[in-house]
């Protein structure tokens, strides 16, 4: 249930109750045929999205050598993407509350997949910057819309399951990409890398172009600048979907700063590990294919407010661990942050489904466009803590961010089963 008590707009609030009383949608149930193809459609999405995303990271110390970079410049050829990223969703969520969402996605997909293989032909450090930033820019269309086309068609009952899946498969895809990379960079050049990763994320973008059901339970909206502005005042005067966009922002940055930089770290002794074996360190990323659904259980149990602070706790406890110069403690503690980040994404992006009423392209945009600037400012700005006082100033950097989300969420006042 919506409070609105602290809200003014009476239009925004009758909106909502409408909204409240329309039961007449087809949902989609779990363990039917078409759940199964959302699933398996989505899952193809994320895998070429966040492959694409994320295929750069291990590459970071080969674009540090090969144009001269400090890593903290060599990280801009993630940052400006999740920034181009996060600023596209503003726009993109709000397209797709007008034209429909599968055409939002369908589009922004292979469009992001054709800059992927432009930017294997790329020679400059300009050229690729700006051939990232187009392509974070694309990909919005992608991230901003597939949770809200899930909380539309999916049955409310496994809405948290169907979104867990959903970032299993964001995980999954977040691994190969770095993995890829990692491994075709240390045989080949980064554009061959680049470019294999790029024809590949094509594949998965046609899967999904064919598998996607339509949308049933879509009603598009006016694309007028005062509806929107509107229902964007709206979004961010909700006590709980304010505090959740400020954790997306939390979450993400301390997850890229963290993965920016532990290859820095473990190339230069005591451990001196070379670009394969770093890349295999992205399988930890796998621990978020369990934790994501597996939190929507505790979600039932305990309630999203209470699973989210411990989420943010083991986090921290990953970070703990990862202080011992030992790689065995290092690999366990990256698996624990991991955990801990991808159950914690799970419940904030179902808790944005559930709380928001109007707009809700827009809302998971916000959510998102939150998310993805916190990946480009935290990650970026973590290299100037990594210059200061190496592994343990990126630590302090990324435990300070973690408590401040902590004390936002125990601050909220909701009930025990929202």
């Amino acid at each position: 249930m919506v409070d609105f008590k602290n809200h003014n707009n009476v239009k925004c609030s009758n909106v909502v109750i409408n909204s409240l009383n329309h039961d007449n949608k087809e949902y989609i149930h779990k363990d039917t045929m078409k759940f199964k193809k959302v699933i398996f459609a989505l899952f193809s999405a994320g895998l070429a999205t966040f492959s694409i995303l994320y295929c750069v990271q291990p590459i970071l110390p080969t674009f540090s050598s090969e144009f001269h970079l400090s890593p903290a410049q060599s990280s801009l050829s993630l940052s400006v993407t999740t920034a181009s990223m996060a600023i596209g969703m503003l726009f993109t969520g709000s397209l797709s509350d007008t034209f429909g969402r599968k055409i939002v996605m369908s589009s922004s997909l292979l469009l992001a997949t054709t800059f992927t293989i432009l930017c294997s032909m790329m020679h400059t450090w300009l050229e690729i910057i700006t051939v990232r930033i187009l392509t974070g820019i694309t990909l919005s269309g992608v991230a901003a819309v597939a949770m809200t086309y899930l909380s539309e068609e999916i049955h409310p009952k496994v809405l948290p399951f169907a979104i867990g899946l959903y970032i299993s498969g964001n995980t999954i895809g977040g691994f190969s990409g770095r993995f890829l990379s990692s491994v075709l960079v240390n045989y080949f050049s980064w554009e061959k890398s680049i470019l294999i990763i790029g024809l590949l994320s094509l594949t998965g973008s046609l899967l999904f172009l064919l598998l996607l059901p339509s949308s049933n339970n879509f009603k598009g909206i006016s694309l007028k600048p005062s509806k929107i502005m509107e229902s964007f005042v709206f979004q961010w005067r909700d006590e709980v979907l304010s505090v959740l966009f400020f954790i997306g922002f939390i979450l993400m940055g301390s997850f890229v700063t963290l993965f920016n930089y532990v290859g820095y770290r473990l190339m230069i002794p005591p451990f001196s590990l070379n670009q394969v074996v770093i890349g295999l360190l992205s399988v930890v990323y796998l621990s978020g294919a369990y934790s994501s659904p597996k939190a929507s259980e505790f979600i039932i149990r305990y309630g999203r407010k209470n699973v989210l602070i411990c989420s943010l706790l083991m986090m921290i406890f990953g970070i703990f661990i990862t202080q011992w110069n030992f790689l065995f403690l290092i690999i366990l503690g990256l698996m624990v942050f991991s955990s801990g980040f991808f159950a914690a994404h799970s419940i904030s992006s179902s808790w944005i489904g559930y709380r928001s009423k109007v707009a809700k392209g827009q809302a998971s945009s916000l959510y998102l466009c939150c998310y993805y600037l916190g990946s480009s400012i935290l990650g970026t700005l973590g290299g100037c803590f990594w210059s200061l006082g190496n592994w343990i100033g990126i630590s302090i950097f990324i435990v300070c961010m973690l408590f401040l989300g902590i004390k936002s969420i125990y601050q909220l006042r909701v009930r025990i089963n929202e």
